[in-house]
């Protein structure tokens, strides 16, 4: 697997030698245009300095330069050379600095012309010549046609050249190296929060941790924010097929508490059967409700018309009377008319179920339920917060339960048969529903659960 810090610094590497060395092309041929231009103007400075210093006989003609030119002119192989020419003969006068050089100083030149150009000895060097082309006249003397050449030495240009382009080359070199491990040093910095994150995948992998980490970057947070979301919704789906489990077998239990009793005490045979049937139908039903739970992961779903509550509560009555039929239960009953759940149906059932359930097996002998919309005068139709309070006259529920809320598994009596997971199966159906469960004392003497939902009025018929 390739690295994305190499990636990039490699990218940039190349990038950064292709910069540089078009930079450094440009700047050698900026700085090659100026000392040629240099050398061009020194060139000038000496032919006029050349120039003024020759000197005429009595007939005006031109025979020498004066001594006081160049003083280079006058020391052999000092790198400056000069001569004067008139046309068609040969040269007037020669620097002392020319001998032994073996120096073609070209042909004439027409008078008024300049020209510039590069020759080399037989020895290898390179000279920069320089020739112009004079009308000369003085008194009475017949003018002349003279051409004065300057020829200079390109080592020291060269030299100097050579100097710059090695100069140049290193401050490149070293530049590049520090731009890169600048690169590389931020990299590390920029970097970093993506080598966290790497790091909270694998612990989040190897079960140390369940979630990522937060305060990252802008660019980031919104991954992290969504990765954690996808790990929240695999972690709630495990658990909610989990609790299906559970739930399923709890909400077994009244059904088959009925066919039991059905079987021992219904003395027809045609009663038995229709008991029999009819719990069948409830538990195939509740098979296909918890399957749905945990494949939707339950809730209020969008277009599901209003429950009404009442017939809800009366078939529950109905039926705990004969599970509970060892008891003299007394069922009450005060239900606002017209109340309606805004909900799944089997939500309620099943919640309602376990509330009354509880309430008959811990009840010495009075269970009373009841159900109201919070807010007084609710318009018919509009959505309202309700509450189903389901109390009992038994030894209620311990403190700590009460503080410390309902949780799968936790009991209020371990002592007693079941599985401690009615109340939590009825706080999971609230939170589902936007709503919550709450525990405390009942007037009657024992504990009171109140379910808070959101209903309606049903509307006038």
């Amino acid at each position: 697997m390739y690295s994305l810090s190499r990636r990039l610094l490699t990218w940039v590497s190349v990038a950064l030698a292709v910069f540089l060395g078009l930079s450094g092309l440009a700047l050698d041929a900026t700085f090659r245009d100026l000392a040629e231009r240099s050398l061009r103007e020194l060139l000038d400075a000496q032919m006029v300095a050349l120039i003024a210093a020759a000197e005429t006989d009595e007939t005006g003609r031109i025979r020498a330069a004066s001594t006081q030119a160049e003083s280079r002119l006058q020391t052999p192989g000092s790198g400056l050379y000069a001569q004067i020419r008139a046309r068609g003969a040969p040269a007037l006068w020669r620097s002392p600095s020319a001998a032994g050089t073996f120096i073609d100083f070209g042909a004439d030149a027409a008078p008024g012309s300049a020209t510039v150009s590069f020759i080399a000895l037989p020895d290898g060097q390179r000279l920069a010549l320089a020739r112009r082309g004079i009308q000369w006249e003085l008194g009475s003397a017949a003018p002349q046609q003279l051409t004065f050449a300057v020829a200079a030495s390109m080592a020291p240009y060269e030299q100097q050249l050579r100097r710059f382009r090695t100069q140049l080359g290193s401050g490149l070199i070293v530049l590049s190296i520090l731009l890169l491990v600048t690169l590389g040093v931020l990299l590390q910095r920029v970097m970093s929060p993506l080598r966290r994150l790497e790091g909270e995948i694998a612990a989040v992998e190897s079960g140390e941790r369940e979630s990522l980490g937060g305060e990252y970057p802008r660019e980031l947070a919104g991954v992290t924010g969504n990765l954690n979301a996808l790990l929240a919704g695999e972690r709630n789906r495990v658990a909610r097929y989990r609790n299906t489990l559970g739930n399923l077998a709890h909400s077994l239990k009244t059904p088959l508490a009925v066919l039991r009793g059905a079987i021992s005490q219904e003395t027809s045979p045609q009663r038995a059967g229709e008991v029999i049937a009819r719990e069948v139908d409830r538990m195939n039903g509740i098979i296909e409700h918890q399957l749905q739970r945990a494949a939707a992961g339950g809730g209020q779903l969008l277009g599901q018309p209003p429950v009404d509550i009442e017939p809800i509560a009366q078939e529950l009555r109905r039926v705990l009377s004969k599970v509970h039929g060892n008891k003299d239960l007394a069922f009450e009953m005060q239900l606002q008319p017209g109340l309606q759940f805004i909900g799944d149906r089997a939500d309620l059932t099943e919640a309602l179920g376990n509330l009354l359930d509880n309430a008959c097996k811990w009840c010495r002998g009075r269970v009373r339920l009841e159900a109201a919309a919070i807010e007084a005068g609710a318009t018919p139709g509009a959505r309202v917060p309700i509450v189903l309070a389901v109390e009992d006259d038994g030894p209620g529920l311990p403190e700590s339960l009460r503080e410390q809320g309902p949780a799968r598994g936790r009991r209020a009596d371990e002592s007693t048969p079941g599985h401690g997971i009615g109340l939590a199966m009825v706080q999971e159906m609230a939170e589902g529903h936007g709503g919550q469960l709450r525990l405390g004392e009942s007037r009657l003497g024992g504990a009171r659960v109140e379910l808070q939902l959101f209903g309606r009025l049903a509307p006038p018929a």
